[in-house]
């Protein structure tokens, strides 16, 4: 052998043993998620990437997946869909995974859950409640209450607090637009009146000339539901112009307040998809207490946990990582699954039975009523 070939066969060797040998440490089952890191919603983003840590820890402290060490690829949306497109074009096609969770807003989760339900790859929703959901296809999976079933509670629940002619406000989206159309539907069928629906366009540095329109109508109650960082906005106006003098009612309470100052925020009346339920739940709670030094913010760091445990049940099951298999291990676990959110069941379309609600306050936290 000449040393001119010697000198290209012995690095090329070396460089493929390495390769060799990060690809045996990095022997890990994978399963990926889109949150909104970064954006409006980059403190429910936040708050539900920590439950995700704190269920892949839980599952290694288990023994893994497959007698492997199990790991959450997490990818940032920054609350943009072609973003979040582009980070599950990622996880599907380079990092392979069989399972993918998120986003956060239905009019992200949308487009990226079609683009996964087409390459056969599994999609779990754990925040999203457009109605639109339940038509993905046959390898999405949704953990949440969606829009039909939000409305009509939050709209019995306004009737029943003695609301009769409310101001509607919400974003000019598919979430939005699905809770306007919704709400008002429900909440006229029990005799009530919405007087002014006011959907407003994202990103705005002040909303108050809408919130001034909505004022004209002389409503008896707000109803509104906002992203974190928008609410504090809408919610500071709101309480700078004196309208807060009449009650504040948020479809999804911690979603709404979550970037809103306690002084503000305080006194708000909502419901919210139920958070926590049972020992299971409370066990969580005090985990995630004791590993962030605070309790969750946002009710969605549940459902994310669940849709981990439960991929991890399901490969675990399935003893292999093809999105196929997974999908059928998922049916099968999701027959009957003890989640920190109650337990979980799937109908034939995949979407749980009777997910959980809640009604709320914010009395200094988000807090049952």
């Amino acid at each position: 052998m000449s040393l001119k070939l010697r000198k290209l066969i012995v690095p090329a060797a070396m460089a493929l043993a390495l390769a060799s040998h990060a690809h045996a440490a990095d022997d890990a089952v994978h399963m990926g998620a889109v949150l909104s890191l970064t954006g409006a919603n980059a403190t429910v983003g936040e708050d539900v990437r920590r439950a995700v840590a704190l269920a892949v820890e839980k599952v290694n402290a288990q023994g893994g997946v497959m007698g492997k060490k199990f790991d959450v690829i997490v990818e940032d949306s920054g609350g943009n869909a072609t973003t979040a497109l582009n980070a599950a074009r990622k996880l599907a096609t380079v990092d392979k995974v069989p399972v993918v969770i998120g986003e956060y807003s239905s009019g992200i989760t949308l487009p990226m859950a079609q683009y996964l339900v087409k390459e056969g790859v599994t999609h779990i929703n754990i925040a999203s409640t457009s109605v639109k959901v339940k038509d993905l296809g046959a390898t999405s999976f949704n953990l949440i209450g969606l829009e039909n079933l939000g409305n009509k509670f939050s709209a019995a629940d306004a009737w029943a607090l003695g609301y009769r002619n409310v101001a509607l406000i919400a974003p000019n989206n598919a979430y939005g637009q699905g809770v306007a159309h919704g709400f008002r539907e429900e909440f006229e069928k029990l005799g009530g009146k919405v007087a002014t629906e006011l959907l407003y366009t994202a990103g705005q540095s002040t909303y108050r000339r809408e919130l001034q329109q909505a004022s004209r109508s002389q409503p008896d109650a707000y109803i509104y539901t906002a992203y974190g960082q928008e609410s504090a906005v809408l919610d500071r106006e709101a309480f700078e112009l004196g309208l807060r003098q009449k009650p504040w009612y948020a479809i999804l309470l911690s979603m709404s307040l979550s970037d809103t100052p306690a002084n503000i925020a305080n006194g708000q009346l909502g419901m919210e998809v139920g958070s926590v339920n049972g020992a299971n739940g409370k066990r969580y709670i005090d985990a995630f207490q004791a590993k962030y030094g605070q309790a969750p913010k946002t009710s969605y760091t549940g459902y994310a946990y669940d849709a981990v445990m439960l991929t991890a049940a399901a490969i675990n099951k399935a003893k292999s990582t093809q999105p196929a298999a997974v999908q059928a291990a998922l049916k099968d676990v999701g027959k009957n699954f003890d989640g920190v959110t109650g337990p979980i069941r799937f109908d034939a379309d995949r979407q749980r039975i009777d997910p959980p609600y809640a009604k709320l306050k914010y009395d200094g936290k988000v807090v049952p009523r």
